[in-house]
């Protein structure tokens, strides 16, 4: 599949502002600028912007608690996405939603939760409304592999195979949910191979390669947009850091070593990305670089606008929680 060069470099684009992005948050969050759970990326960043890279701004995406990489790859602001953690006032959901919760309708975010799989059903629902309008527009889910042995993630696929609709479950597979290793859980090789019983394809993908995840969701998109139904894509990663900041290494002992963490890293998806475009000409290291600095710098930007920006007023408390007047048929 050819990839065109713009594309590329996007994607190297987003990936460094997730990856800055993320490091910047647990350096303010370990400042105690702000407080709350935090959920890194680092080390995910190909699954989400490889994915996202393949959809339009008109199609819909729904995250999970690791919910930073999701909007950026999406193309999300990244000063409101720093606002909303810091509870103020000019980010996403208005300081109200805090780092799990990330929505920005106008490019197809529907948002995050920290509830586990339960942006499965919402994301289903969304490809349920694209087939009831006759609309074009597809739907995608990115769920770990804790959140695929959750009751919602199997009825929401069987649903979305019995209804033929438009809809792409996308399993970051980053072997712990929080310290439980998937091997222990999954009756099955790969969460992919679970596809069968739903009558969709299954897909496993390396999730280190950015641009084997956007080959992998170009095709499920493809095959959405043109009315055969849904794909379950499984994206082989990992993540660096800990399940959330805060949480440190189990006391009980272990479970995972630090030796397992280094070989993953030898698999860097920025690395892995920016070694495809030097070596096939389409980038040079200088221009890598300058993509990287630049991001610090937006990020930076972020950082002094999320500073900047008041804390919501406590009679603003209920605003936003409902439609009023509620809208009747």
């Amino acid at each position: 599949m050819s990839i065109n060069k713009e594309t590329l470099i996007m994607i190297l684009t987003r990936m460094w502002i997730i990856r800055n992005f993320e490091l910047k948050v647990m350096e303010v969050h370990s400042a105690g600028e702000f407080s709350g759970a935090a959920h890194p990326y680092i080390g995910e960043e190909a699954v989400a912007v490889g994915a996202c890279a393949a959809l339009r701004d008109t199609d819909y995406i729904a995250g999970n608690h690791r919910s930073h990489g999701h909007p950026l790859a999406k193309g999300g602001s990244v000063k409101k996405a720093m606002a909303e953690l810091y509870g103020r006032v000019d980010g996403y959901c208005k300081g109200k939603g805090g780092s799990m919760h990330l929505a920005d309708f106008s490019i197809g975010i529907l948002g995050e939760s920290g509830i586990v799989a339960s942006s499965v059903p919402v994301a289903t629902g969304a490809a349920l409304s694209a087939k009831v309008q006759g609309k074009d527009f597809v739907s995608m889910v990115f769920f770990g592999d804790g959140a695929s042995n959750q009751g919602a993630c199997h009825e929401s696929m069987n649903m979305a195979s019995v209804w033929n609709l438009p809809v792409i479950f996308l399993c970051e597979n980053n072997q712990f949910a929080v310290t439980t290793s998937y091997e222990e859980t999954v009756a099955v090789d790969h969460i992919s191979d679970r596809a069968s019983a739903y009558n969709m394809p299954g897909v496993l993908v390396d999730g280190q390669d950015a641009i084997a995840m956007y080959e992998a969701t170009v095709a499920a998109v493809e095959r959405a947009r043109s009315g055969q139904g849904p794909t379950l894509i499984e994206g082989l990663t990992y993540r660096y850091e800990e399940h959330s900041l805060g949480l440190g290494r189990v006391r009980r002992g272990e479970y995972r070593t630090t030796d397992q963490i280094d070989q993953w890293r030898k698999r860097d998806p920025i690395n892995i990305h920016e070694e495809y475009l030097i070596n096939n000409n389409i980038a040079s290291r200088e221009e890598c670089d300058s993509i990287a600095s630049d991001s610090e710098k937006l990020v930076d930007e972020a950082v002094d606008f999320a500073r900047n920006s008041p804390f919501p007023e406590p009679d603003e408390l209920f605003e936003d929680m409902w439609a009023n007047p509620i809208p009747r048929p």
